[in-house]
């Protein structure tokens, strides 16, 4: 039984606790947030005794019971509680980016490596079911060998998104706290993953970002385009856009992703994400003159954080290494930042 820790209770807390409640190796064991009502109402919806709620992480990280740490909080610090849990002998799952710059990312490795215990970046879009279909699909040589890929983000408005407080919100338009924008840097670790899961990393990247005001002091990293140069004479690009007015079907953000890879035989689509957009498959492909359809496949989003933990307790059981390790995570930190800077400087950067 893996005993589990949140450091963390926000909005996205409730996907990341689904299958460490519903899995008999796993416990969730203990909570943490300076939010102390937002700590104990999650703690009773979990069944974690009122004891072993926190408000100072550094008295939670003292059980000596506990295995892993969930790191749910704001990008600037992850990297200083990874460090801390670490040093306490746990294993730690930390969100997404996982850290503001590569200097960071390499303690954290270092101080892993140190302490013998897993470090893991928590990305669950490659474990959306669609996406595991489609990669399935081309390992099977079902469109020859990848040649590009595009990826569309989109997002709009719900009458069905769930409620996040504007707080959750607020420190993601400080790049000092974010470390780049809500929709390039944050969310999209998402799609940059996603590139390098079907791609592998990328050797150049290019980048045109946009802002859009939202409200004072509200600005948006949108519209925006990035290009990737892969080895192999291999290409990709991202458009990241925001339409007030366009409505997504969701039940939770208000947004949609699509996906195109195109190989030397033929082509795959991959539909949704946090929302759909269109009444489309959620994966199609097109070869030899035909046409296929997979409509058998889950494609709510918390599927992918089911799997993503699902994942990372059978890493930990069986001894192996869990998707992102703290390697993988720092080459998608750095695709991440070569576009933003050559966004900044408008040159393309190597890497």
């Amino acid at each position: 039984m893996l005993r589990v820790a949140f450091i963390g209770t926000g909005r996205i807390s409730d996907l990341h606790a689904l299958e460490y409640r519903q899995n008999d190796r796993a416990q969730l064991a203990a909570v943490c947030d300076v939010d102390q009502e937002s700590a104990q109402r999650r703690a009773a919806a979990w069944n974690v005794p009122p004891n072993r709620v926190f408000t100072n992480y550094h008295d939670l990280l003292a059980l000596p019971d506990l295995d892993i740490i969930e790191i749910l909080l704001p990008h600037h610090l992850h990297h200083a509680v990874t460090l801390d849990a670490l040093s306490a002998g746990k294993h730690v799952s930390v969100q997404k980016p996982m850290a503001l710059s590569l200097a960071q990312a390499g303690e954290m490795i270092a101080a892993a490596a140190a302490a013998q215990k897993t470090l893991r970046v928590y990305e669950n879009f490659i474990f959306y079911p669609p996406v595991v279909h489609a990669k399935a699909l081309i390992e099977a040589g079902e469109i020859g060998d990848p040649l590009t890929i595009r990826i569309k983000s989109n997002a709009g408005f719900s009458p069905t998104a769930w409620h996040v407080p504007l707080a959750a919100w607020a420190w993601r338009f400080n790049p000092e706290i974010c470390g780049g924008g809500p929709m390039l840097f944050d969310d999209g670790h998402h799609k940059f993953a996603l590139a390098w899961h079907f791609m592998g990393p990328p050797a150049e990247v290019h980048a045109w970002i946009g802002a859009m005001e939202l409200m004072p002091g509200r600005v948006l990293d949108t519209p925006a385009i990035v290009s990737w140069k892969f080895p192999n004479n291999r290409f990709g690009s991202l458009e990241v856009v925001y339409s007030p007015q366009l409505q997504v079907e969701t039940s939770y953000y208000a947004q949609d992703d699509r996906v195109e890879i195109t190989g030397t035989k033929g082509v795959i689509w991959i539909n949704g994400g946090h929302g759909r957009l269109a009444d489309a498959p959620p994966v199609t492909l097109a070869r030899d003159g035909q046409t296929r359809t997979f409509d058998d496949i889950p494609t709510g989003w918390e599927q992918s954080f089911i799997h993503a933990t699902r994942h990372l307790i059978d890493a930990l059981h069986d001894n192996t290494p869990p998707r992102l390790t703290g390697d993988q995570g720092r080459t998608i930190l750095r695709s991440l930042l070569a576009a933003h800077h050559s966004a900044r400087t408008g040159q393309s950067v190597r890497i």
